[in-house]
């Protein structure tokens, strides 16, 4: 398996792996990825018992440790962070391209600064409906990952700046 960190100036915390599929969004520069709710928590097994017959009630068997997650958040201990709103994005997104495009190298560099005005506009069209995650150590020059809800859907899709991302043999 391969990880996949969002890595800029000195931390990089692994975000994703080759085991969520992406679809490129702007010749590469915003990846997207499908989540996925899942129950966590623990099993209950069915031993074929008769609870009624048993005195047990009809909640019986209902775990209290059971929740709700969303596969990525969870798998990659994403760290959910307040909603940006429209001069704190810009502000951001200044700062990410000015530490990230030094970074990249020849064509990368080159396709990046060529389509991160359209990804900019992409997401600040959906800034209301964003939720704003980071990695694991919180370190406030890394890769933010931004996750929406399409129309209809229920399960959440998210959001990576691709040139931001390196993937590693984990």
């Amino acid at each position: 398996m391969n990880c996949i960190e969002g890595c800029i100036v000195y931390m990089c915390d692994e975000l994703l792996s080759d085991s969520f599929p992406y679809k490129e969004l702007f010749e590469g520069v915003l990846w997207e990825v499908e989540g996925k709710w899942v129950i966590q928590g623990a099993v209950d097994f069915d031993i074929g018992a008769n609870p009624s017959a048993e005195g047990g009630g009809e909640d019986e068997g209902v775990d209290d440790q059971v929740v709700k997650v969303v596969d990525i958040v969870d798998t990659f201990r994403l760290q959910e962070q307040p909603p940006f709103d429209k001069k704190q994005f810009v502000t951001f997104i200044k700062r990410y391209i000015k530490l990230l495009t030094p970074k990249l190298e020849g064509e990368n560099q080159e396709q990046f600064k060529k389509n991160i005005e359209a990804a900019t506009k992409f997401l600040l069209s959906k800034l209301s409906d964003l939720q704003f995650f980071v990695g694991e150590s919180m370190h406030d020059d890394g890769s933010l990952v931004f996750a929406h809800y399409k129309e209809g859907a229920t399960d959440p899709t998210f959001l990576y700046f691709g040139h931001g991302l390196k993937e590693i043999k984990c």
